[in-house]
């Protein structure tokens, strides 16, 4: 299997440690839809990323549809079974998905759109939902534990690390750490583990 796409999307980086998580083989190619978009586009003529390319030959998109095809393959999820637990989680991932979003659509309006177009009420509506995403993560975290290892952090906690910290990448002035002292330190703990060192947002 071939992962396409930089690792500075949280979607392409959430998707390759699910993979190394699950223990699947794969190879990582840093491909850019913007730098390289007739390269990706070779690959993928739709341009987007993450695609997984498998075995076979089927392009996959969506790191979540790309995450869910892997979990079968590995047949095990990263992901409760069910209950309250499940719930949880599914309430994590929602608010850590809507704040890469947001924090996707900020840099795309800041570095995509010429200055005189940039619409600067939209983008406080936008940053009003971020900063909502992670209050609520920063709520929710806190039924976490703040140590982890990577039997145990799973998907909630594997994708709320990458969004934070794809977001103090991004916008170094959104939300210092001391805002959101839980996900902070959650997300501190995440990083040390192998499987985000090996593949870090670069």
């Amino acid at each position: 299997m071939q992962l396409i796409g930089m690792l500075d999307s949280p979607y392409v980086r959430r998707a390759a440690i699910s993979l190394r998580l699950l223990g699947l083989p794969f190879e990582h190619r840093s491909v850019s839809v913007f730098r390289t978009f007739e390269q990706f586009r070779e690959i993928n003529p739709v341009v987007k990323a993450p695609t997984l390319v498998c075995d076979d030959g089927t392009l996959l998109m969506d790191s979540t549809l790309i995450i869910d095809h892997a979990e079968t393959m590995a047949g095990r999820s990263l992901m409760p079974p069910g209950g309250a637990e499940r719930l949880h989680a599914l309430r994590m991932l929602g608010l850590a998905l809507a704040a890469c979003e947001k924090t996707v659509q900020i840099v795309y309006e800041r570095n995509l759109r010429p200055p005189e177009k940039q619409h600067a009420p939209w983008v406080d509506r936008v940053r009003g939902q971020l900063a909502a995403a992670y209050a609520g993560l920063e709520a929710e975290i806190q039924k976490l534990s703040a140590v982890v290892d990577e039997t145990t952090i799973g998907q909630a906690g594997l994708t709320s690390a990458v969004a934070w910290g794809f977001t103090r990448m991004m916008l170094p002035e959104f939300g210092p750490p001391a805002d959101f002292p839980s996900l902070a330190a959650f997300a501190a703990n995440a990083e040390k583990l192998p499987a985000f060192m090996a593949l870090p947002p670069v």
